[in-house]
C-alpha cells in the first residue's frame, strides 16, 4: 500500500510518500502544484529504472536511508549498542499524524525498542519548511550519526553552493559541481564556526541573484555540524545534515537533531534569502522588545583596550553621546586583574584598581548622557591564570597539557557547579548593576566537539534571559564564529566579524545576507586605519558600509578631524532617519554587470522605498561604469531615484549622467531591464542611491 502527503504554502508544496511500512522519501519540493494533483500517479512517476549492474530494486532514499536496506549510500543513521556493537535497526513506519501545516511521522523497531520520528512545518507566512529528526531508546545507545530528515537534491542543477571562511574573512562562498560520491563536512569545532557556516545553496542551471530555481537549506545548531551532499551511482542525489560526527561520546536514551530549515525559490537566490532572513527576524528571534527602536552602537574596544580610565571612558562617551550613540559598550579588561589577555577569565568580578568605586559611577554617567549601558563578557572560557582555575581546576575541559587558544581554555558547562557558578555570576552583575545589553564573547573552539556543552550553552542561555527578559545578548566568537539560527533564538544580535575593515566586512556582509537580515547583524565604522588589516580607509566608505547593516561605530573618536566628524554625524542622522523600515525590509542582492561593484537593494516591506549600496572594491576592467539593474520593483510604477553621495564624484568624473546633478525618475520596468547609470568613481568608494515610489 502507497500513502501519498502534501505540505502547502501556495507557492511550493513538498511531498511525501511512504510504500508498506517503508519510511517516508520526499518524491516532489518545489512550485506548488495543483489541490487536485494526484499524488500516488507521482510516486509511480518518480520511480526510476533498474539495469545490469544494479540490485533487482532501488532502495528507497527515505527520509533516513537504513544501511540495512542495503541503501547504496551513506545512511542517516548510524548506533551502537551500550557494549559498543553495531545496531542496525530495522524501522517500519508506524504512524503519520496530520495537523494544519504539520505532519509527523514515527517508526520503530520493536526487537532494538527503539522509536525514530521526524516533523515537517510549513510556514506559509515566511515560506519556509522547518523539520528535525529524533530517537528514543528503550536502553542506552552510543549515536554516531542522526541525520535531520534527508532531502534529495534536485537533479536539475550542476552546482552546489558552501560556506566557508576564516577569522576576519567569514562567509566565503565555494561553489563546487555535483559529481558521483561525496561531498563532505564536518566541524569538530564546537561552535558553529568561522570555517564552516550550516548552509547550502541548490540553484539551478542558469540561476542568479535575481532569477532562476534555488533550493536553500540552513542547519540550526550552534555546536558544529556534518554535512553530505552525495551522488549516488544511479544518479539520485541526497542532502543530510546533523550533529558534528563524534559529539556525541555518551550513551543515552534519547537524541534530537537541531532544525533544518529549507526553502524553495524562482526568484534566484534572492528568493531563498528574503524567506530566511523574514523567516529569522519575524519567527526566530525573540526580541526583547520589539517595539523599540534598534539603537546605535558605540563600542569602545578599538580606542582603548584593556587600558581602562575612569576619565578616559567619560570623555569618549561624551564624545558617542554627541555623535549620536545611543549604547555604550564597555569591552574587554573590566574585571579581575585583566591587563591584557593572559588572566582573569572566569573571575567575573570588578576590578577594583580601575574601577574603585564599581561599574555603577560609569553606568550613571552612560545613562545620563541619553545611552543605555553594555557590557563585554566571554562566560565559557577561563584563564589558567585565574582565581577560578586555581580553587577548580576539574572544572576546565580537556587535557592539562591542551594546546590554548587566547590564553584561555573553556569550562565544562554540562557539569552542574559550573553551570550555577555562572548563572549566578551573571545574574549577580545584571541584578546589582543597570545593564541592558552583554556582547557574549567565545574566543576558543572547544577541545572536543560536544553536543552536551552546546545543549548546556543554550540552556545558560534561557535561563538567564527568562530572569532578565528585557537584556539583549549578543553572540560573538571571535566574530562571526557562531551564527547560526539556533543561537539567533537566544541572541537577538550577531558580530558578523571582528574586521571592521569596510572593503573586507561589503564581501561578508554580501554573503551574509543569504542568510541574515540587517536588523541582527551588527556593523561597526571602525577606524581610520583598521586594526585587524592595517589598511587606510575613508570615513564615507567605513560610515555607508555600516549603515547597510545595525549601524554602531568602533574607535577612538578623538581621532577623528573636523570633515569625519561631520561624515560620521550625517551617516548617523541617516541610518536613524531610515531605521525602522530598514528594520523590516528584505536585502536584495544585485546581479552587477561590473565584477568590480558589490552591489544590494534594501526594500521596504511596504515596497514604497528602497535604498541601493553600489561600492567599488576594485579598479574596473573597462573605463566608464556598466548600468547598475535594479530588482524587485513594480514594473508598472514610476520611482524617483536620487544619489545621495554624488558631492563625492571625484574630478576625473567628467561626464553628465543624470544622477550626478539630480535626481529622475523612471519606471519599474525600466530600472529592471536598462538599470542606473552611475558617474564613474575611485576604488573603495561608494555610491547610496534612494528611490521612492510615486504612485
Amino acid at each position: 500500500m502507497r500513502r501519498c502527503l502534501r505540505l502547502d504554502d501556495g507557492h511550493q508544496t513538498l511531498v511525501f510518500a511512504s510504500e508498506g511500512h517503508h519510511l517516508p522519501a520526499i518524491i516532489y519540493w518545489g512550485r506548488s502544484l495543483p489541490a487536485d494533483e494526484i499524488l500516488e500517479d507521482l510516486a509511480a512517476a518518480s520511480e526510476i529504472d533498474v539495469t545490469g549492474g544494479m540490485l533487482d530494486a532501488n532502495p528507497p532514499l527515505t527520509l533516513c536511508p537504513l544501511a540495512i536496506d542495503t541503501f547504496p549510500g551513506q545512511a542517516g543513521l548510524a548506533l551502537r549498542r551500550g557494549d559498543g556493537s553495531a545496531l542496525h535497526l530495522e524501522l517500519r513506519l508506524e504512524s503519520i499524524s496530520e495537523s494544519t501545516n504539520r505532519i509527523r511521522f514515527q517508526a520503530c523497531d520493536d526487537s532494538a525498542g527503539l522509536t525514530w520520528h521526524a516533523e515537517f512545518r510549513i510556514h506559509p507566512e515566511t515560506g519556509i519548511i522547518t523539520c528535525h529528526a529524533g530517537l528514543r531508546s528503550t536502553q542506552p545507545v552510543h549515536l554516531d550519526w542522526l541525520a535531520a530528515p534527508v532531502f534529495p537534491a534536485p537533479q536539475q542543477g550542476r552546482e552546489l553552493i558552501e560556506f566557508s571562511g576564516r577569522w576576519c574573512g567569514e562567509f566565503q562562498t565555494s561553489t563546487h559541481r555535483w559529481s558521483a560520491g561525496i561531498r563532505a563536512r564536518n566541524n569538530p569545532t564546537g561552535r558553529t564556526g568561522h570555517e564552516h557556516f550550516p548552509g547550502l545553496y541548490l540553484p539551478a542551471k542558469g540561476a542568479t541573484d535575481t532569477a532562476g530555481e534555488v533550493h536553500a537549506c540552513h542547519y540550526a545548531w550552534s555546536g558544529g555540524h556534518s554535512m553530505i551532499a552525495e551522488e549516488l551511482p544511479d544518479g539520485r542525489r541526497q542532502v543530510q545534515f546533523g550533529h558534528a560526527r563524534g559529539s556525541e561520546p555518551d550513551a543515552a536514551t534519547e537524541f534530537t537533531t537541531a532544525t533544518l530549515y529549507l526553502v524553495w525559490s524562482n526568484a534566484g537566490l534572492n528568493g531563498a534569502a528574503t524567506a530566511l532572513q523574514r523567516h529569522l527576524r519575524d519567527r526566530v528571534v525573540r526580541w526583547p522588545d520589539a517595539s523599540l527602536k534598534r539603537p546605535v552602537h558605540y563600542n569602545c574596544w578599538e580606542a582603548i583596550y584593556f587600558d581602562h580610565d575612569i576619565e578616559t571612558l567619560n570623555d569618549i562617551a561624551q564624545r558617542a553621546a554627541d555623535f549620536g550613540a545611543e549604547r555604550f559598550v564597555l569591552d574587554d579588561g573590566w574585571f579581575g586583574r585583566r591587563d591584557d589577555d593572559t588572566s582573569s577569565l572566569g573571575d567575573w568580578q570588578v576590578d577594583e584598581r580601575k574601577y574603585p568605586q564599581g561599574l555603577t559611577p560609569l553606568i550613571e554617567r552612560v545613562r545620563s548622557l541619553g545611552m543605555g549601558f553594555g557590557l563585554w563578557l566571554e562566560p565559557e572560557m577561563v584563564s589558567c591564570d585565574s582565581d577560578l582555575a586555581r580553587a577548580h581546576p576539574q572544572w576546565i575541559s580537556g587535557p592539562p597539557d591542551q594546546i590554548e587558544g587566547r590564553r584561555q581554555r573553556v569550562l565544562d558547562l554540562k557539569r552542574g557547579e559550573v553551570f550555577e557558578y555562572l548563572f549566578e555570576c551573571l545574574h549577580r552583575l545584571l541584578t546589582s548593576h543597570d545593564i541592558e545589553y552583554i556582547k557574549w564573547d567565545h574566543n576558543r573552539v572547544l577541545p572536543l566537539a560536544d553536543a552536551g556543552q552546546t545543549r548546556a550553552l543554550l540552556a545558560l542561555l534561557d535561563r538567564l534571559r527568562s530572569a532578565h527578559p528585557k537584556v539583549e545578548i549578543e553572540s560573538c566568537a571571535s566574530g562571526g564564529g557562531r551564527i547560526d539560527y539556533g543561537i539567533l533564538e537566544r541572541c537577538p544580535r550577531v558580530w558578523l566579524s571582528d574586521s571592521n575593515d569596510a572593503l573586507e566586512r561589503l564581501r561578508i556582509q554580501h554573503e551574509a545576507a543569504l542568510f541574515l537580515p540587517a536588523a541582527v547583524t551588527g556593523s561597526h565604522v571602525g577606524p581610520r586605519r583598521c586594526h585587524t588589516s592595517g589598511r587606510t580607509l575613508d570615513i564615507h566608505l567605513r560610515a555607508w558600509v555600516a549603515a547597510q547593516r545595525h549601524f554602531g561605530f568602533e574607535m577612538d573618536l578623538r581621532e577623528l578631524d573636523e570633515d569625519e566628524a561631520a561624515v560620521l554625524k550625517r551617516v548617523c542622522r541617516w541610518w536613524k532617519a531610515n531605521r525602522d523600515w530598514l528594520f523590516h525590509a528584505d536585502i536584495l542582492r544585485l546581479d552587477s554587470a561590473d565584477e568590480a561593484i558589490i552591489a544590494e537593494m534594501q526594500l521596504a516591506k511596504t515596497q514604497d522605498r528602497f535604498v541601493v549600496f553600489a561600492a567599488k572594491s576594485h579598479t574596473s576592467r573597462q573605463i566608464a561604469p556598466r548600468p547598475l539593474v535594479l530588482t524587485g520593483l513594480d514594473p508598472t510604477a514610476r520611482y524617483r531615484i536620487d544619489l545621495i553621495t554624488r558631492d563625492r564624484c571625484p574630478a576625473l568624473s567628467r561626464g553628465n549622467p543624470l544622477l550626478k546633478s539630480t535626481a529622475l525618475e523612471a519606471g519599474g520596468a525600466w530600472l529592471m531591464q536598462a538599470g542606473l547609470n552611475l558617474p564613474w568613481a575611485f576604488p573603495a568608494t561608494i555610491h547610496v542611491i534612494e528611490g521612492l515610489r510615486l504612485d
